[in-house]
Order: structure tokens, then sequence, then C-alpha cells
């Protein structure tokens, strides 16, 4: 029997950022997912005008500082279209990367690089805060430019202590909080010309606009330290590059 005088319970929702709005935490994956669907087809292009070629520069930085050798096992999470996979896969030889990224439409770009670049490379759909990987099967764990579009980053975080055997290291490369006499030209560029040019070349100001603000809505360098700590890392240490613009941090997961 149904007691009908029992008063009906309102599901709860909880708010989460999309770059400056605010929007249900179950929406965040799907508006994410729609943004690089959009940018995927130009995106290389993209990160190579926005930043005028500095993103590779940042990239080799995370290459040289994860100092991947042969039989090192590696996963490249938010693997987008493959720079960073392509160049660990060369180095640690067949087999022994793994790529993931919530986005297939992404994914399926990197796996074709991957297969052009002669380093065939296993690619899985995933979420990162839901790794499909048991405990400490990997040495290395690497993001770059995706953490700040995760949900959660926390439980982003404490799934890659999880998958990482101890001692493994994370690596971290995403956007920061940039010098303070740069950023009012930063913002000039990442609010004005980066939607605008983002309208040109990819057809879609929009989603170039929500990037720029996700990198703002992103903690600065220590406070996002203090959040690997809190996922259970130690030595976490970052570097910043390009006067902060960017930023690799680097954690180790705890010997037993």
């Amino acid at each position: 029997m149904t007691d009908t005088n029992k008063p009906e319970q309102k599901e709860e929702h909880h708010q989460t950022d999309f770059g400056f709005h605010q929007i249900d935490e179950d929406r965040k994956v799907d508006e994410v997912r729609h943004v690089f669907d959009s940018v995927a087809p130009k995106y290389d292009l993209m990160n190579d005008l926005l930043s005028f070629g500095t993103h590779r520069l940042w990239k080799r930085r995370s290459i040289r500082e994860a100092d991947v050798r042969q039989g090192t096992k590696l996963l490249d999470i938010a693997s987008g279209t493959g720079d960073l996979a392509i160049a660990f896969a060369k180095r640690a030889g067949a087999g022994n990367v793994t790529a993931t990224d919530i986005n297939r439409e992404m994914l399926t770009i990197g796996q074709k690089r991957l297969r052009q670049a002669g380093v065939p490379t296993a690619c899985v759909v995933a979420d990162a805060e839901a790794l499909p990987f048991a405990d400490d099967a990997f040495d290395v764990v690497t993001v770059s430019f995706g953490i700040r579009n995760m949900t959660h980053k926390d439980r982003a975080l404490r799934e890659m202590l999880r998958v990482l055997r101890p001692g493994g290291r994370l690596l971290v490369l995403e956007f920061s909080q940039c010098a303070g006499w740069l950023k009012p030209f930063y913002d000039f560029y990442s609010f004005r010309f980066m939607p605008w040019l983002g309208s040109k070349i990819a057809g879609d100001a929009d989603s170039y606009r929500y990037l720029a603000e996700s990198i703002r809505m992103h903690p600065a360098q220590a406070p996002f330290a203090k959040m690997m700590e809190e996922a259970g890392f130690t030595e976490v240490t970052w570097h910043n590059l390009t006067f902060g613009i960017c930023a690799l941090h680097v954690g180790t997961k705890p010997d037993l």
C-alpha cells in the first residue's frame, strides 16, 4: 500500500562548473564531450595556432620528466589525438602504452595517428573517474590538458593513484595561473582572440570560449598540488612553464 500522505522526496542535484557557468554535475560529461566532438577535426591545427607551437615544448618537457624506458608500463589519460602517446610508445616499446580518452571522436583520431606512426597502441574509451584497469597496473600515468575538464578531479586523482604501482609517478600537464604582469594580456588573448580564431578556423567560437573559461576555473599551482597530496600522492612538485601559463605537476605513489 502506498502512503499518499508521505511527503515527496526531491532528487538532489549537485552543481559543478562548466566554464564560468554552473550546471548539474550529471550534465558535465556530455557537455564536455560535445565541446571536443566539435573541436576534434581542427584540434591539432588550433593548438599550434593558439600556442604559436609552444604546446610542443611543454609536451617535450613532460616527456623528458616522465623518463620512459623500454618496458615502462604507461597510461596516457585524456590522450586525445595522441601526441604524447606516440612519443611514449616509441620509448616504451610495443604493448606497453595504453591511451584513454572519454571522447571517442578524439581517440579515433589518436588511434589513426598511432598506427600511422608505426606504434599501434591499445586505445580505450574510458572515464578517468572510473578507470577500467587493475590496481598497481602502471609505472607511469600521464594526463595532459584534460584534468581541468573532469567533473570530480579528486576522484580522478584517486583513480590514477590506484592504478599506479607503489613508487610509480603521475605527471599532470595543464594550464595554470600565469604571472601577474602577464594576466591582462593573457585575458585579452583568451577571451577575445581565442573565440574569434575558433570561429574562423573551427567554426565554433563557443567551444573555445569554454576552453578559455575552464582554464580560469582550474586550481592554481599550489592548490592543485595540495589536491594531489590529499588524493594520496607524495613528493608533489610542479614546474611552471612559460611564466605559469602552463604547469607540470609530478607526484609519486607511496611505497607499501
